[in-house]
C-alpha cells in the first residue's frame, strides 16, 4: 500500500460523511474523508434553494414520527445527536439559525454557503484529512483491512463508513456508487426511486397555469380500485393525502405538498394510472361552499362568476374551474342552479388531474430505496454482514417527508457511525 492504514475512511463527503468524519477524528481516530466532486457538500450548497432547510423544529418523536414505521430506526441516532443538538453545533460554528412558520430551521444569514463553512471548520479542527476530486473506483477486504482503490491511490482502512449518498441530483455527483459497493460487500438493495420530486402532466391547462402559487391546497394521489367509488362512478383508492403550498409548472405541478406526496407516485408500477386531486379551498367544507356561492349569485347576479370566484381564487385557475364545470366564462353570477353549484363545488374541491410520472432523478431531492434496514445496526450504523462497514445517510432505505427531516436523518446516522468506529 501506498500510504500507512488509516483508522477510519468515510467515502461521500456531504452531509452524513461529514458528520461522520467530524466525530470519528474528534474520537482521536486517523480519519481519511474522500469526496469524488472538487468540493465538498455539493448537496448542502444546492438545497433549499441555496439557503439549507437544517432540520425541523420538532423534537426526536416527531422526527421518528414523520418517516412512519422505518422511523424507528433512527431512534439510537437522534438519541446521540438529535433536533436539539443539531441547532446546538451550527450554532457554536458560528451559524445561527431561525424557525419559519413551516417548522423548517434555516440559517439565519439565508445561505447554504455557511452551514458548509461551519461543517469545513469543525472538520479542519478535528483533524481529519480531506481529498477532493478522488473518486473510489474499487473496493475489497483484504488481510484485516478494507482495500480502497481511488483515481489518484491505493489506500486500506481498518474501518470504512459508507456515505455516498443516492441517486437523486446526479449532477452534484451522487450517482449511486455506494449501491455498487455494498451490494458487492453482499447487501440488498431495495431499488432506488426518486423522491420529493414534482410531478408530471400532459393536461395543457396545468402548463397555462405555469407560475401560479396556491398557498394551502390539499392532495391525495388516486388510483383504480375496487376498495372505494369516485363521485362519477369510477372506483378509486386514495394512497396519501398531504397539504400545503402548490405550484404549477409548464411540466405539471411542484412545491411541497406535490413533493411529498411524489413517492408514490415513483414507487408505483404504473404511475400514469395514477391521479392527483386537488382540493383548491381545504378551509371550507363542501356544504359551506355551496352556501356561499348561493348567497354571492344572489347578491352579485350582474357581476360575472368569474370575478366572483376571483374573491376567493386567482382569475386564472378560476376560468379552468368554469370550464371544468361546464360552464361558459361569460356566465353569470345570477341564477346559479343547484346542479350548477354542486358542479362548481365538485371541481374546487376535487379537481382531477391523471399524472403521466415525475421528473425523475435529475430534479429529486431525495432517494427513495437503498440499503435495506434490516442489514444495518441501527445502535451503531454498522453493516449486520460486514464487521468495520458502516452505512449512513441518503444510502440507506430511509427518506422523509420535506422539512428538513432528511437533513437531520443524515447528521443524525452520519454523526453515531462516526462516534461507533473503534481503532
Amino acid at each position: 500500500m501506498s500510504e500507512v492504514p488509516w483508522d477510519v475512511i468515510v467515502i461521500g463527503a456531504g452531509a452524513a460523511g461529514l458528520m461522520a468524519a467530524i466525530n470519528a477524528a474528534e474520537r482521536g481516530r486517523r480519519t481519511l474523508l474522500l469526496e469524488k466532486n472538487r468540493q465538498a457538500g455539493v448537496k448542502i450548497l444546492m438545497s433549499g434553494g441555496t439557503r439549507c432547510n437544517i432540520t425541523q423544529a420538532t423534537d426526536n418523536r416527531g422526527i421518528v414520527a414523520a418517516y412512519g414505521p422505518p422511523g424507528k430506526f433512527l431512534h439510537s441516532a437522534l438519541a446521540a445527536f438529535g433536533v436539539e443538538d443539531t441547532i446546538a453545533f451550527f450554532d457554536a460554528e458560528g451559524v445561527a439559525t431561525k424557525v419559519e412558520e413551516t417548522g423548517k430551521i434555516f440559517p439565519v444569514s439565508n445561505k447554504a454557503a455557511d452551514v458548509l463553512g461551519g461543517l469545513l471548520g469543525r472538520l479542519g479542527r478535528g483533524g481529519a484529512t480531506l481529498a477532493l476530486g478522488e473518486p473510489v473506483l474499487r473496493m475489497g477486504f483484504e488481510n484485516g483491512a478494507f482495500v480502497i482503490e481511488t483515481s489518484l491511490r491505493a489506500l486500506n482502512g481498518r474501518r470504512v463508513i459508507l456515505t455516498s449518498g443516492g441517486q437523486s441530483y446526479p449532477g452534484s455527483g451522487t450517482t449511486g456508487d455506494g449501491y455498487r459497493f455494498a451490494a458487492q460487500f453482499g447487501h440488498r438493495i431495495v431499488p432506488p426511486r426518486p423522491a420529493l420530486v414534482p410531478l408530471t402532466t400532459t393536461l395543457p391547462w396545468v402548463a397555462e397555469l405555469r407560475g401560479i402559487t396556491m398557498p394551502d391546497v390539499a392532495v391525495r394521489i388516486l388510483h383504480p380500485s375496487p376498495l372505494g367509488t369516485g363521485e362519477r362512478g369510477e372506483r378509486l383508492k386514495s394512497l396519501i393525502q398531504r397539504r400545503g403550498s402548490l405550484l404549477f409548472a409548464h411540466f405539471g405541478l411542484s412545491g411541497p405538498v406535490i413533493l411529498d406526496v411524489s413517492r408514490i407516485v415513483s414507487g408505483h408500477p404504473q404511475p400514469a394510472t395514477l391521479v392527483l386531486e386537488l382540493d383548491l379551498l381545504p378551509a371550507q367544507s363542501e356544504a359551506a361552499l355551496d352556501e356561499w356561492l348561493r348567497t354571492e349569485s344572489q347578491a352579485s347576479g350582474k357581476k360575472q362568476l368569474a370575478v366572483v370566484l376571483a374573491q376567493q381564487l386567482p382569475r386564472r385557475i378560476g376560468d379552468v374551474l368554469l370550464t371544468e364545470a361546464g360552464l361558459v366564462l361569460e356566465r353569470k353570477a345570477a341564477a346559479l342552479s343547484k346542479d350548477e353549484r354542486t358542479r362548481l363545488v365538485r371541481a374546487i374541491k376535487r379537481l382531477r388531474i391523471p399524472l403521466t410520472g415525475t421528473l425523475g432523478f435529475k430534479k429529486a431531492e431525495v432517494t427513495a430505496g437503498g440499503v435495506a434496514l434490516d442489514e444495518v445496526d441501527s445502535r451503531t450504523m454498522q453493516s449486520k454482514l460486514v464487521p468495520g462497514l458502516y452505512l449512513a445517510g441518503e444510502i440507506l432505505d430511509l427518506d422523509g417527508p420535506i422539512g428538513g427531516y432528511n437533513f437531520q436523518a443524515a447528521w443524525s446516522t452520519g454523526w453515531l457511525a462516526g462516534a461507533s468506529v473503534n481503532p
